[in-house]
């Protein structure tokens, strides 16, 4: 979203970013898609820049609907990941100078291990029915959402 909304004028970002919401709403892969077409097809004459853009990701940014529904909320975004990622830094920080690269793997694999434990133990991101789904998944969602191959990312 950020990424899209820097080819946008400042007073057109907040319509740019409904438009986009609009396609997350959608229940399904192919409603989706379609929404996104349509915002794409809208975008065009204003800001081909970012029309571009948006149509180029498209697989990236439905790629959640690949998974069960119930994960949808956990995984549309980043903000978890981010969230982590705030953790290890604000921990790696307070040592300040490690004396190897051991222990630095050693204090980041605890952060891991401590959030992988919160969630076995506290509070789990998805339910076990909804990640037996993942290797069991109903015919019907099969049906509604289309997969794509997996594409690593550039190495620069």
């Amino acid at each position: 979203m950020r990424n899209l909304l820097a080819h946008v004028p400042q007073k057109n970002k907040s319509m740019v970013a409904a438009l986009v919401r609009m396609i997350f709403a959608q229940t399904n892969r192919q409603a989706a898609g379609q929404q996104l077409a349509e915002t794409v097809r809208v975008m065009q004459p204003r800001w081909p820049k970012a029309a571009e853009l948006l149509a180029a990701a498209e697989n990236d940014v439905l790629a959640y609907m690949a998974f069960p529904p119930e994960h949808w909320t956990r995984i549309y975004s980043t903000n978890p990941l981010e969230r982590l990622n705030r953790e290890i830094k604000r921990r790696t920080e307070v040592v300040d100078v490690f004396s190897n690269e051991g222990s630095v793997v050693r204090l980041v694999g605890a952060v891991l291990i401590e959030r992988a434990d919160e969630w076995e133990v506290e509070r789990r991101p998805f339910s076990l029915e909804s990640m037996r789904k993942l290797t069991a998944p109903d015919p019907e969602t099969l049906l509604q959402t289309e997969t794509s191959p997996l594409r690593l990312a550039p190495v620069h």
